[in-house]
């Protein structure tokens, strides 16, 4: 599929719940959010049918994401089916990892391609404090067991937060020291529940180079530019969605836990899918691609135009 822009789309974000077990504070109120009925999700014959039909109009990545996608019961089921679509050729999964280690061999199993595992710290202290009902522990043994499981290129993806987390981008970045991972950092957006934080929150990501100064450029891989220190056996990762924009390369669209496509993530146009089968879906497909917009306006001092929080997007 060829945007307005010509930009080609190929990769689909699947928001499977909206609901998490964790309340991070970049993320959603301590309170939480106010929840969707399990009717109003969309069944996963329905985010089947949307990827199927994604597929048939070009795109060949989806990515799972919530909410926490693993607190979706049967969510192995759903992988399984997805994978089996024609025309897919990955199936991913973004997850804070605290669920993980009894799922990760059957996700393997189901066709689930590779992993990108939410880690803000290595200090178990500051991790229940970002997540407010997280535990370090239970996130690390994710991360294990993928390992034993078999998944490749495995990613561990932080949010910088200054005067937060931005104390421990070394120990976090080491991580790739010892493991064939990639360790990303990500810009943290004015958007939801961190609109209005001051300016002091939004850390460059050049401040990760500045405390690893061996580094040396390796490439990029999709939005991360990527960079490799001498003997490590990882990379390190930049994610600028504010001060670098990468919106002349974006190749993705999001669809939402009850069955709404958005275009952009920073847009507040969302257009429903459910209720949509064969041409009119397929139809609607090409209308959002279309409208599909040049560029965001997020910068460090204009906020996203999203009408929702990140909880209820997907990233």
């Amino acid at each position: 599929m060829i945007d307005g822009y010509g930009r080609n789309i190929r990769y689909l974000r699947v928001s499977v719940t909206d609901r998490c077990n964790c309340r991070c504070v970049y993320c959603m109120p301590g309170c939480g959010v106010p929840m969707l009925d399990h009717d109003d999700l969309m069944s996963f014959e329905e985010l089947t049918e949307v990827v199927a039909a994604s597929a048939r109009l070009g795109v060949r990545k989806v990515r799972l994401t919530g909410g926490e996608p693993l607190v979706r019961q049967d969510v192995v089921e759903l992988v399984r089916m997805i994978a089996a679509v024609p025309g897919i050729e990955e199936v991913d999964m973004t997850t804070n990892g605290t669920l993980l280690a009894p799922l990760a061999a059957p996700l393997r199993e189901a066709g689930l391609t590779r992993v990108n595992v939410s880690l803000d710290t290595l200090d178990p202290v500051l991790y229940r404090k970002i997540t407010r009902v997280g535990r370090l522990e239970d996130a690390l043994a994710g991360l294990a067991a993928l390992e034993r499981a078999g998944f490749a290129d495995t990613k561990v993806d932080c949010v910088l937060m200054g005067g937060v987390n931005d104390a421990g981008i070394l120990p976090l970045a080491s991580l790739a020291k010892d493991r064939p991972m990639s360790v990303r950092f990500i810009e943290l957006m004015r958007m939801g529940e961190c609109a209005a934080w001051p300016r002091s929150r939004f850390v460059p990501a050049d401040e990760v180079l500045l405390q690893l100064p061996g580094a040396v450029p390796a490439g990029t891989q999709g939005v991360a530019e990527l960079y490799r220190v001498p003997g490590w056996k990882g990379t390190v990762g930049l994610i600028r969605p504010v001060s670098h924009k990468f919106c002349a390369g974006c190749d993705r669209i999001r669809l939402s836990a009850e069955g709404r496509l958005k275009p952009c993530l920073h847009s507040a146009e969302e257009i429903p899918l459910r209720g949509l089968h064969g041409e009119a879906l397929e139809q609607a497909l090409r209308q959002a691609i279309m409208h599909k917009p040049r560029r965001s306006n997020i910068d460090q001092t204009h906020a996203s135009d999203s009408a929702r929080g990140m909880s209820r997007i997907g990233g």
